[in-house]
């Protein structure tokens, strides 16, 4: 039997993960990745640190227990940093992360193919609905 350093049982655990898995950590990840809200707060984030109050601005409709929510999550997840500024009052500053700055293309990509397709899945859903109509 061969004995295996930390770093190849860290090699073959990562060569595991499956997200069709259910009890895959990458199951989670990709769950938080694909929410509406974690997707708007990177993508605010792609010019630079924001504080708390323009991101609920930036983002529209977003309430502030999501924000906050959606801002504790990202921070566990280590794709954004919350940066303390010792000032009267305290400054707030979130950023990306080395992590999520690799991640902001493809949410800038999702972000960029919603707005460009609308007009394409609104007559889809117009088809649909008709047809659904007809068919009752």
């Amino acid at each position: 039997m061969t004995t295996m350093t930390a770093r190849e049982r860290r090699a073959a655990q990562k060569s595991e993960y499956d997200a069709f898995l259910a009890l895959c950590p990458t199951r989670q990840l990709f769950a938080t990745i694909s929410d509406k809200w974690v997707g708007l707060v990177l993508v605010a984030l792609a010019d630079g640190p924001q504080r708390y109050n323009a991101l609920s601005r930036i983002v529209a409709g977003i309430s502030p227990k999501m924000l906050t929510q959606t801002l504790r999550t990202l921070e566990r997840d280590g794709m954004i940093q919350r940066t303390v500024t010792a000032s009267v009052p305290v400054r707030v500053d979130y950023d990306l992360t080395a992590l999520g700055r690799e991640l902001l293309p493809l949410m800038v990509g999702i972000k960029q193919w919603a707005q460009d397709h609308m007009d394409a899945v609104i007559g889809a859903r117009h088809l649909f609905d008709r047809r659904d109509d007809a068919q009752a």
